[in-house]
């Protein structure tokens, strides 16, 4: 199927990997191309099966899931990260979302809930559970400043206020009748005047900010 959702699963024990293909399996639109047992496996099989979608464990022996997701980012692989762990503190969240994971959910998360998780980081979205943005949002308070939206224009504002909404680059060159490359260099832009390093990051600095549409 043209639309099928491709997803690798990278966690360091066969249980949960088994676990995770057993409840995607049963989804029509996603399918699990491959299985890897720690970050290293994971970045080599990303680069030979380019998943869409990868669900990643954070702590693995050898190399973690924060070491592969800044590794795939070096790549330039644009493989959507999903982080799946059981760990919430904050040290373990906030690397994770400044390496580049599109999304952060639990290991007990519902099957349903897992594969909404899915569709949604791959059409683009950020995802978060509201505990994990709090974290974010408590670490970069003392970075940010009001006056740094000063800096914005009123068209970045724009932008920086969909991407606040979850939306993606097509879905925002649409919004705002623009062409995807356009966007692509307001984003590059709202991220270097804001000093921030992703989307992620903006899209909380935009809530924290009150920049939204």
């Amino acid at each position: 199927m043209a639309d099928t959702i491709k997803v690798l699963l990278v966690d360091d024990h066969q249980v949960v990997r088994r676990g995770l293909r057993t409840f995607l399996e049963v989804q029509d639109d996603i399918e699990v191309v491959g299985e890897a047992s720690d970050g290293a496996e994971g970045v080599a099989r990303a680069q030979e099966l380019a998943p869409d979608v990868v669900l990643m464990d954070v702590r693995m022996p050898g190399m973690d899931g924060i070491d592969a997701l800044r590794r795939l980012r070096e790549l330039d692989n644009p493989a959507r990260v999903l982080i799946v762990t059981s760990f919430t503190e904050q040290r373990t969240v906030v690397p994770a979302l400044r390496a580049g994971a599109a999304g952060y959910v639990y290991k007990d998360v519902d099957p349903d809930a897992l594969a909404g998780a899915i569709r949604s980081v791959h059409a683009g979205h950020i995802l978060l559970q509201p505990e994990v943005a709090g974290a974010l949002l408590s670490q970069e308070e003392a970075n940010s400043g009001q006056g740094k939206a000063g800096s914005l224009t009123e068209r970045e504002r724009e932008v920086l206020g969909l991407i606040a909404d979850g939306r993606s680059n097509r879905e925002i060159a649409r919004a705002l009748v623009l062409s995807e490359k356009t966007v692509k260099t307001h984003v590059s832009n709202i991220l270097m005047k804001l000093d921030l390093a992703d989307r992620t990051q903006a899209a909380l600095w935009a809530v924290r900010h009150g920049v939204s549409n």
